[in-house]
């Protein structure tokens, strides 16, 4: 794929990553405010650190698209790729933290509100912008992570090691990778337990209700489990294809995996907005909120706007006699003496 074709990619991409994620922050400002709650906090910051690879993607397709004509210096190519990778670390994080708080939410329902204070969702998310910073730009802290001859295109590989930041991202993707599936294993022998306590009590005669609170977990939990699944198929190929290609060195895959394998990744930060807007009640109602209310603000300015369009003809001003279409201004008022 040809330099320029990506970087027109990535503009239109960067363009629907950005609106997407700005509008379900909205809701999930308001849902905050009417509500409160701490999971949704995570959830804001998951928007936030997409729409953050969004803006950082605007400079990439544009390096992209004047790479033939400008070269780019190292430094301002290291600090775009930190731009890019910081917030792409911190969406992923912020799943992690995502479901972990779902897993302490059903693992230790009553410990949990102990647990989610804002002191501690405060503390959890300075230290995941801390460690997103720390990953996004230690290449360029490291001499030794840096290519040594750097032609001026400015593509992932071509400025930095493959050996390296493979081994970083890898590091911080396959480890949290297992971790979810932990999470996930551990909820879902948790809740077939539960069901299996309430099918056993139905069929003794007891009419056992199922606990609202668990249900709502379970609910939401499902949405993150599909956030994970995206993001794991997401993601996946492009660490996969990255060890293979650190494994042999003689595939020369970094070209699938600098255009195409990085656009489904970074197609994870458009997902994951799509994915609380559509399975989401809570959010689909503030987002519908927020139409309305444009809807409402689009309709009394256009009577309006229409109003003065009519009636600024017709205008007419003080002094001023209409016959027909004529203006005849009439002078009333006391004259000054003029000496002829």
């Amino acid at each position: 794929m040809e330099l320029e074709i990506l970087g027109w990619i990535l503009g239109v991409s960067s363009v629907l990553i950005i609106s997407t994620n700005v509008l379900v922050a909205a809701s999930l400002v308001l849902l905050i405010r009417k509500k409160g709650g701490q999971s949704w906090c995570f959830v804001l910051n998951l928007a936030l650190a997409d729409t953050l690879v969004g803006v950082a993607i605007i400079g990439i397709s544009v390096i992209a698209i004047n790479s033939e004509t400008s070269p780019i210096h190292r430094t301002k190519c290291l600090m775009f790729m930190a731009l890019v990778t910081s917030p792409s670390a911190a969406s992923i994080l912020t799943m992690f933290l995502v479901s972990l708080d779902r897993y302490i939410a059903i693992k230790l329902p009553l410990r949990y509100s102990r647990i989610s204070r804002t002191r501690t969702t405060a503390v959890a998310l300075v230290t995941l912008w801390a460690l997103s910073f720390v990953v996004g730009f230690l290449p360029g802290m490291v001499t030794e992570m840096q290519v040594e001859e750097y032609n001026g295109t400015c593509t992932f590989f071509s400025v930095i090691q493959p050996k390296s930041i493979i081994l970083v991202f890898c590091i911080c993707f396959f480890p949290v990778l297992l971790i979810f599936i932990y999470f996930y294993l551990d909820i879902l022998k948790i809740a077939c337990g539960h069901q299996r306590q309430i099918r056993i009590a139905r069929l003794a005669g007891s009419q056992v209700p199922l606990p609202s609170r668990f249900g709502r977990h379970v609910k939401a939990l499902r949405t993150v489990a599909l956030l994970v699944g995206c993001f794991t198929l997401s993601w996946c190929p492009f660490f996969i294809v990255s060890v293979v290609q650190v494994l042999c060195q003689a595939c020369m895959l970094y070209s699938v995996i600098e255009t195409y394998l990085w656009l489904l990744g970074l197609s994870n930060s458009l997902i994951n907005p799509l994915v609380y807007a559509f399975w989401q009640r809570e959010v689909r109602q503030e987002l519908s909120a927020i139409f309305t209310s444009l809807k409402g603000r689009l309709s009394r300015v256009a009577p309006l706007t229409t109003f003065r369009g009519r009636h600024s003809e017709d205008t007419v001003l003080p002094g001023t006699t209409v016959l027909g279409n004529c203006h005849i201004q009439t002078i009333s008022g006391k004259f000054d003496s003029v000496a002829l």
